[in-house]
């Protein structure tokens, strides 16, 4: 799988939970307010996986998304704090567990397919 398919794959999972998050908090998910939301994940994202094809590693093994989701939650949360968004911990846990199972997941059901 090329780096720019699991880049986006994980980019669709980045606005997914920004979209879901504003619709659960009763805020408009319109395309400048999810923007707004996902900003900071969406820069960890980019600069993990950018980190991961610098040492020639393949983003759609397992142990590198779990690198990427790391990068994506760690970086974004501290983006988020220093642009003075709220971190609460229970934002934390909620946001680690959605995108590890979304950016994971579908790393599973990929590996499962090239297996067959």
């Amino acid at each position: 799988m090329k780096w720019w398919t699991t880049l986006g794959l994980d980019l669709a999972v980045v606005l997914l939970f920004a979209s879901i998050g504003r619709l659960s908090h009763g805020e408009a998910a319109d395309p400048g307010g999810i923007v707004v939301t996902a900003w900071p994940f969406i820069v960890g994202l980019i600069g993990t996986t950018i980190a991961l094809i610098g040492m020639k590693r393949p983003t759609h093994q397992m142990l590198n998304g779990v690198l990427i989701w790391a990068g994506t939650l760690v970086f974004g949360m501290w983006i988020r704090g220093s642009a003075g968004q709220g971190v609460q911990v229970s934002f934390v846990i909620v946001a680690g567990i959605f995108l590890a199972a979304s950016m994971l997941g579908w790393r599973v059901l990929a590996a499962r397919r090239d297996h067959r």
